[in-house]
């Protein structure tokens, strides 16, 4: 198999770091999300965004616990596409099954990403989104003073981690920090795509004026579900990615982690945070 070089997992950003009445700016440091493309024999069969290293592990880890192939040996070789360009030299993972195997693609029938091309990277990623995402026009504010009291009105609305403290939470709040929308999952994913079934039951997105708050760090997935849904905030008491906060850039979303207690990072969108009195 062939040896993978060496990937970066951390970058930097430059923020700004609230705390209190005072905000300075500071280099962070960022978890790295990159798109990895699987194929199989050649086929691509999906996208699943990560944090780069052990790539080969996690295709061949993919294609057996996906029911593609029924033993370890089955699995031949595992490399990085051949054809790829720059930056996408170790975004595409070739696994071949060994000779004689065969296997069964309708078992891959879900809703991944997939792409056909060795050129899949964060900003072909964000392009695909981006043509069937609606703009984000929102021009509300939310002051400083709200954003502190979030975090204790997610954590009390959150009934079912209280019980058993195994479940994500997703909520929506208006500009003054009133709680709309709250949904419980095991997933965060779930838990956002939960709070935007909630609206599109009745058809309808949820209003524009509103910050959608996520427990654990704010991942490409999470930033996607709130653009695709018109929301043009979204905080995490974590870290988002660096492919998060790409997104959240180009698209002109506000971006804020570590929101905990009195202090915060606003990563983008800065304009649609209040600092009158800072």
């Amino acid at each position: 198999m062939q040896t993978a070089a060496k990937v970066d997992q951390i970058t930097e950003q430059r923020i700004w770091r609230f705390h209190g009445e005072e905000r300075y700016p500071e280099n962070d440091q960022i978890t790295v999300e990159e798109p990895l493309e699987i194929r199989l024999n050649g086929e691509s069969v999906a996208v699943v965004m990560r944090t780069p290293k052990n790539d080969f592990e996690l295709a061949a880890g993919f294609v057996y616990t996906e029911g593609v192939v029924e033993q370890a040996t089955d699995i031949g070789t595992v490399s990085y596409c051949p054809q790829a360009d720059p930056p996408n030299l170790q975004n595409v993972v070739d696994v071949r099954l060994s000779q004689g195997v065969a296997f069964d693609s309708s078992k891959l029938k879900r809703n991944f990403y997939a792409s056909s091309s060795c050129g899949v990277c964060g900003k072909a990623s964000i392009d695909s989104i981006r043509t069937h995402a609606p703009l984000l026009k929102a021009d509300f504010q939310i002051g400083v003073e709200n954003l502190y009291g979030l975090q204790d009105v997610f954590r009390d609305s959150q009934k079912v981690f209280e019980q058993t403290g195994s479940l994500h939470g997703a909520a929506l709040f208006d500009p003054q920090g009133e709680l709309l929308t709250v949904r419980e999952d095991v997933g965060r994913h779930n838990a956002v795509d939960k709070l935007v079934g909630a609206y599109i039951l009745e058809s309808r997105l949820p209003p524009e004026d509103v910050l959608l708050m996520v427990s654990g760090r704010t991942s490409f997935e999470i930033v996607q579900k709130a653009l695709m849904a018109g929301i043009a905030a979204v905080a995490g008491v974590s870290a988002p990615s660096s492919l998060a906060i790409q997104m959240a850039e180009e698209a002109g979303m506000t971006l804020i982690g570590f929101l905990r207690g009195s202090g915060f990072n606003l990563y983008t969108g800065p304009q649609r945070v209040s600092t009158k009195g800072i």
